[in-house]
């Protein structure tokens, strides 16, 4: 999977303005909204990633500095984003934890990013709240039933029915 593009393409579904930016460690998707902006560096390993995330932020930092120094109060929301597919598991402790590092930009760091939903949860914290309704298996004329307790249940039949409207209307105008 290209979590580049993957990450790209997430973020202009969340309405941010992307742009790449080629720097010398490698591309580098530029994202801005209305509240905030930042920087999705991917990397090929989490080698790497440990080793030149510091230097990539100093280097995007350094680039859009004019930007950033006219971005008023969006200056203090500039996210820093590190990730990469390598599947390290002694090492993503270590990854998270440089989101513990306040200096410079807030900081999103994840390793094993194999699929496009390892991309959206790793860039939760710059999505929108979206409520995912959980659906699952019910009975729609049970439930439609019980909320029409109200109504006769010949009516609520007839409606649920091949009976034409007229005659549903017949049938609530005779018991109300």
């Amino acid at each position: 999977m290209d979590i580049f593009t993957q990450a790209e393409i997430l973020l202009r579904d969340a309405q941010y303005e992307t742009w790449t930016w080629t720097a010398s460690t490698g591309p580098v998707t530029c994202f801005e909204s209305a509240a905030l902006m930042g920087f999705v560096h991917v990397f090929d390993s989490a080698e790497a990633l440990l080793l030149g995330w510091k230097a990539s932020q100093q280097l995007a930092l350094a680039r859009h500095s004019a930007s950033l120094r006219g971005a008023g109060t969006k200056a203090w929301n500039v996210y820093s984003v590190f990730l990469t597919g390598d599947r390290a598991p002694s090492r993503s402790r270590e990854i998270e934890r440089i989101e513990e590092d306040f200096s410079l930009t807030r900081k999103i760091a994840r390793a094993s990013i194999s699929i496009q939903d390892d991309v959206e949860k790793a860039l939760l914290p710059l999505l929108s709240i979206r409520s995912k309704p959980l659906l699952g298996a019910s009975n729609f004329e049970s439930r439609l039933r019980s909320r029409l307790k109200d109504i006769p249940s010949d009516a609520v039949t007839a409606f649920l029915s091949d009976t034409p409207t007229a005659e549903v209307a017949r049938i609530l105008g005779a018991t109300s």
